[in-house]
């Protein structure tokens, strides 16, 4: 039995060595190596020019998923707590997006937000540049929306939303009415039972989201380069350009590859481990 199932394993064996631990191990060699085959750490001392666009990429990821938690959680408990017929037509709805190409999706947010897009000339017909021309003394005549952190903020958050919202009302689907039940027997009002028993025990989905959305988040470039215009650069642009860039450098590309990974693998362990915790406290 244990041979039959080794050899129906072999092929995710051979399909995770070379799609997996191949390009790992080519990544390290030419991480830890110059152009000339010599084993060198400055890749990765050279890194130090580029830390702002680390702390960028984090800190809009990081801003990106707060959001999509924000929005994510409220939305999946009001799903949870509807029919059947609502919850399939939700569903629907969230996933609709997601069929269509992703830059299909972010070029849409460009021609909404760029200077002449929808919403600055939804805005110059109901006469707010007017408005506030009139107060401010100074001709205003769009927002500038496009290329900046927000633009590129709320296309992550627009991508990545569904994956916050599935897991967690999954979870929030699955828990036991009967513990519901039982708070409010035992006295509880609806916050209580929310703040006792509802939020503990969804945390698994809300970890699930949060590692869903901020690891996409952080090593996006595609939101970034659309709706950023080259001027919100982050380690998914860097990267880029240092494989297919003028700046060709694909050592210090998989210097950088490498502790993006390495910091996105802590913040998700980092996350478990507060997730088992959490679920500990539970059970307890």
């Amino acid at each position: 039995m244990n041979r039959k199932l080794s050899l129906f394993a072999l092929p995710y064996a051979v399909w995770l060595a070379a799609l997996v631990v191949i390009p790992l191990v080519i990544m390290a060699v030419y991480a830890f190596t110059t152009s000339e085959s010599a084993a060198t750490l400055e890749n990765f001392t050279d890194m130090g020019i580029y830390a702002s666009v680390f702390v960028r990429s984090f800190r809009l990821a990081a801003i990106a998923t707060l959001v999509c938690l924000l929005i994510g959680y409220p939305a999946a408990y009001f799903m949870a707590g509807e029919g059947p017929g609502f919850q399939r037509v939700a569903l629907a709805l969230i996933m609709l997006p997601m069929w269509m190409n992703f830059l299909l999706r972010t070029y849409s947010w460009m021609s909404i937000l760029e200077n002449n897009g929808l919403l600055n000339q939804f805005f110059q017909k109901i006469g707010l540049f007017s408005l506030l021309t009139s107060m401010t003394g100074q001709e205003i005549e769009s927002f500038q929306m496009l290329r900046t952190p927000g633009a590129v903020t709320l296309g992550m958050v627009y991508n990545y939303l569904p994956f916050m919202i599935l897991p967690i009302y999954s979870v929030i689907l699955k828990l036991d009415r009967n513990l519901l039940e039982a708070a409010r027997d035992l006295g509880a009002n609806s916050a209580q039972v929310f703040v006792r028993v509802i939020l503990p025990l969804s945390l698994p989905g809300v970890l699930s989201g949060v590692t869903m959305v901020f690891v996409p988040s952080v090593s996006t470039f595609a939101i970034s380069r659309l709706l950023g215009g080259g001027t919100q650069m982050m380690l998914g642009d860097l990267i880029e350009q240092q494989f297919l860039g003028g700046a060709y450098n694909p050592h210090l590309g998989a210097a950088i590859s490498m502790v993006m990974m390495v910091i996105v693998v802590l913040c998700m362990a980092l996350m478990n481990h507060f997730g088992e915790g959490e679920e500990q406290a539970v059970m307890l």
